[in-house]
């Protein structure tokens, strides 16, 4: 993918929630909620800080993560449904 997050932004790919609840009933794609868990696809240098030193991001590319349910900004690239949001909209880090 051609993009590049600048600052800290972080662009991530929604990974997509169970069809299924615990009991059996198959969720209708129009009744899902989106999910609040994705894979970090790309990940700016870092924000400054006030001594005007970039401060790294914590997560890197590969890393799957939970945010906020209103968090970012959807973009559509090459085809693709992504989110671009800051650092620290994330919540945390799934190991």
């Amino acid at each position: 993918m051609k993009f590049r997050p600048l600052h800290d932004r972080v662009l991530i790919r929604r990974v997509d929630s169970e069809e299924k609840t615990v009991g059996g009933i198959i969720i209708p794609d129009t009744a899902q909620e989106k999910p609040m868990e994705g894979e970090v696809v790309a990940a700016g240098p870092g924000a400054r800080n006030e001594e005007g030193v970039i401060q790294p991001l914590e997560v890197k590319a590969g890393d799957r993560v939970l945010f906020g349910k209103w968090s970012g900004t959807e973009v559509k690239l090459e085809g693709e449904e992504l989110i671009i949001m800051k650092e620290s909209d994330i919540m945390g880090v799934l190991v």
